[in-house]
């Protein structure tokens, strides 16, 4: 890593009416508009959502850089971001985002330390540490089943270990048994 303070440049182009143009130094371009809720044509980027996955893709990458660490094996992390705007005084702003993370780890990986290690990146992720909104963190922690190895490739794996604040698993899935989704619940 380099030494702080790190410095980061983006442009913004736009005409009267069309996309707007965003790009950053040696990055491809990259189109965006007002979403629908603003009167935008919707199906591209809008500054809500490419927030929203700037702390999607930090948490992700906070907690690839802390497992490195931490020499912690997992498989897969995927991280879903809902971000609340709201109105407070007058002012549009986000008041909440919620990440809705599940790792899955192999069976021979610390559930516990799993879970601490989730903690630690929602905490240490610099994008929302330099939010002013409420964050909340629901991480689930998926450890592979060895003799479904072949189909988890496919998106399926089994729940032996979940580990989410007030979570309880409904009978029959605290072990061997159906496979939950492997990707996150759509709301």
């Amino acid at each position: 890593m380099h030494p702080y303070p790190h410095n980061y440049t983006a442009l913004a182009t736009g005409a009267v009416t069309g996309p707007v143009v965003v790009g950053s130094p040696q990055l491809p371009e990259l189109g965006t508009s007002a979403p629908p809720q603003f009167g935008g044509p919707g199906g591209t980027w809008s500054p809500e959502t490419l927030l929203c996955a700037s702390l999607a893709d930090c948490f992700v990458l906070t907690f690839r850089a802390l497992s490195r660490g931490a020499r912690f094996e997992w498989l897969r992390l995927e991280c879903r971001v809902e971000g609340v705007l709201d109105r407070i005084e007058g002012v549009a702003q986000f008041t909440r985002f919620s990440s809705i993370a599940a790792l899955t780890i192999p069976p021979q990986a610390d559930a516990a330390e799993a879970r601490r290690l989730l903690d630690q990146a929602e905490h240490n992720c610099l994008i929302s540490n330099s939010l002013r909104a409420e964050r909340v963190l629901d991480a689930r922690v998926i450890v592979e089943d060895p003799a479904q190895a072949a189909v988890a490739r496919d998106g399926a794996t089994r729940l032996h270990a979940d580990t989410r604040a007030g979570f309880s698993a409904p009978a029959g899935n605290a072990g061997p048994g159906p496979a939950p989704p492997a990707t996150l619940p759509q709301p």
